[in-house]
């Protein structure tokens, strides 16, 4: 399951993938932006540890996740 979600700019693209029955991996990848390289190895996909998670949660933290990179590369809004 895919979800992109916009944000100051940037894109935050979550992707679920299945571990167990109900229960989701996460990752998250930034695209936009000109200063991209600072998250992340390059822009590629960051795991959210400590899963899996629900779906509703995985999308969740995946969100917050990539919010959080935006907000620490750019300062406060």
């Amino acid at each position: 399951m895919y979800r992109i979600i916009p944000y100051r700019g940037f894109e935050i693209h979550v992707t679920l993938v299945a571990s167990a029955e109900d229960l989701y991996d996460v990752t998250f990848q930034i695209k936009g932006g000109a200063n991209l390289s600072v998250l992340g190895h390059r822009g590629h996909r960051i795991e959210i540890r400590n899963g899996p998670f629900t779906r509703r949660w995985s999308y969740l933290i995946g969100e917050s996740a990539g919010q959080a990179a935006i907000d620490t590369l750019l300062g406060p809004a």
